[in-house]
């Protein structure tokens, strides 16, 4: 609450800011990561970053350009991008993923209102409803194929791919998958992993109203609240086993590593996707039949709020699927829950945190334990 930043987890990854310590005493407004580095935006519009050079903690390249006016920063898994107030984007970190934008830099220099990353390029919308893509052109940073389709309309543009499953892997897949204004979605990218969607064209056309990507899928929410599924048939793309109960009433569809879970409004969850990481929740079925408000992922293992404040996991047991270690830490108050690839961490309404998961991905937050006892606001 007071605008600094604690961080713990693997060091080389940004869990020690040792070496930014002094910018991160106070001022922080929001704090984004990828896949090995993190940025804070600070109140007075600059930024910090720190963690593994070639991911963006190193941002020296255009330091002179996040000094103040920014407003977002996204990560895309290698890179990051800033959106600043006048409506530009500035890039850094693996300059093949996103980090080098200057074949599109024209296109940049003002208007945009979105940024998305993925597994290795980045999406950026514009107030005129417009895409401009750049970065690795097999994830989508070439949007070429769908070009037209790109030119208006759109509202929104969701990624997946590694980045979302935080396991410090290069495989080499990405998509994105874009919302426009009547409803009708556009994907390009990693064809196996959702870039390709002309196996359920026909219900993408119209009625779309949130999309949400894993480790190599999408998963389409419509106005109706049925779900639309594409994409790698392993990681959630294939949703026929629950397709009955994916007819309605979906509110929201969270992604993991290689799963989904969705949220109904009578408050159950339904999961599918590999079932190692979370898309069989049978071991815990009857604490998912009401009651569930928000649902988590990181790299392989889902986490979901109820009414009460308690939290139930489920998926990789080392990744924090088993969260019996801090169990008795979880039965009320928890207001949030916050994932990455390996981990979890819990906000309490008292503002304390409580960690579980891979210990070297941040499940133990023993070394700064006193930090997180209150005021704690947000967790990425």
């Amino acid at each position: 609450a007071n605008g600094s930043v604690v961080t713990w987890g693997n060091a080389y990854y940004g869990g020690n800011s040792s070496a930014v310590a002094p910018l991160l005493m106070e001022g922080v407004v929001q704090v984004s990561g990828n896949g090995g580095a993190f940025a804070a935006i600070k109140a007075n519009g600059s930024v910090v970053t720190w963690g593994n050079a070639g991911y963006g903690g190193n941002s020296s390249a255009v330091a002179p350009l996040l000094t103040e006016g920014v407003v977002q920063v996204c990560g895309s898994y290698f890179a990051f991008a800033a959106i600043k107030a006048n409506g530009s984007v500035v890039t850094w970190g693996n300059a093949n993923h996103g980090g080098n934008s200057s074949a599109v830099a024209p296109l940049l220099m003002e208007g945009v209102v979105q940024v998305c990353g993925n597994g290795g390029a980045f999406a950026a919308v514009k107030a005129n409803g417009s895409v401009v893509t750049w970065g690795n052109a097999e994830r989508g940073g070439n949007s070429s194929a769908v070009a037209p389709l790109l030119m208006e309309g759109v509202i929104q543009v969701s990624g997946n791919g590694p980045k979302m499953t935080g396991t410090l892997s290069h495989e080499a897949f990405g998509a994105f998958a874009a919302i426009k204004a009547n409803g009708s979605v556009v994907t390009w990218g990693n064809a196996g992993h959702g870039g390709n969607s002309s196996a359920v064209a026909p219900l993408l056309m119209e009625g779309v109203v949130q999309v949400s990507g894993n480790g190599g899928a999408f998963a389409a929410i419509k106005a109706n609240g049925s779900v639309v599924t594409w994409g790698n048939a392993n990681h959630g793309g294939n949703s026929s086993a629950v397709a009955p109960l994916l007819m309605e009433g979906v509110v929201q569809v969270c992604g993991n590593g290689g799963a989904f879970a969705a949220i109904k409004a009578s408050g159950s969850v339904v999961t599918w996707g590999d079932a190692s990481n979370g898309g069989n929740s049978s071991a815990v079925a009857p604490l998912l039949t009401e009651g569930v408000v928000q649902v988590s992922g990181n790299g392989g293992a889902f986490a979901a709020i109820k009414a009460n404040g308690s939290v139930v996991t489920w998926g990789n047991a080392n990744h924090g699927g088993n969260s019996s270690a801090v169990a008795p830490l979880l039965m009320e108050g928890v207001v949030q829950v916050s994932g990455n690839g390996g981990a979890f961490a819990a906000i309490k309404a008292n503002g304390s945190v409580v960690t579980w998961g891979d210990a070297e991905r941040g499940g133990n937050s023993s070394a700064v334990a006193p930090l997180l006892l209150e005021g704690v606001t947000q967790v990425c």
